[in-house]
């Protein structure tokens, strides 16, 4: 009697036990991706942080630097919202501003910001001239956008969602 009982939790535990991480193939990290990752996200939209700034980017601020912010997921790059939260459409007066902090400075080449609205076709490209810094980056719908960030030797991605 016992065994029936056990029978049905064997069966699913044996099927749980099939579901792992390590059976997906996962190519080996770039020294870009080597960064430590940023917080996991749930659904879309990295993550707003509203603690304190990494120190490594706390240049040009003041105190403990609290200030929403977003990191890209390889941890190469951090994204300051002063225009927190994000929108397509401003009637308060402030833009959509965003600082764009690298762990590793370029020397040279700009920020090249590729955006695409989650489920549909729509994708624009976005220019920081000079490399990450300060930037106004307006998207033209609302929704959770996927941002590939590409300055010279560097690549991180991070989800905007913009109302």
């Amino acid at each position: 009697m016992l065994s029936a009982r056990l029978a049905p939790a064997t069966i699913v535990l044996a099927m749980l036990a099939g579901c792992t991480a390590t059976d997906t193939a996962v190519p080996p990290p770039s020294p870009d991706q080597a960064a430590a990752p940023g917080p996991a996200r749930s659904g879309c939209g990295s993550p707003v942080e509203t603690g304190p700034l990494p120190e490594w980017a706390r240049a040009g601020f003041t105190g403990d630097a609290r200030i929403p912010h977003v990191m890209g997921d390889r941890g190469a790059i951090l994204g300051v919202l002063f225009g927190h939260p994000l929108a397509v459409s401003r009637l308060d007066g402030i833009s959509n501003k965003v600082l764009w902090v690298a762990k590793t400075t370029p020397q040279y080449g700009d920020l090249v910001i590729d955006a695409k609205l989650a489920g549909s076709t729509v994708s624009v490209q976005r220019r920081v001239l000079g490399g990450p810094g300060p930037s106004i980056i307006d998207l033209p719908e609302p929704g959770c956008w996927h941002l590939t960030l590409t300055w010279p030797d560097h690549t991180d991605n991070m989800d905007l969602i913009y109302r």
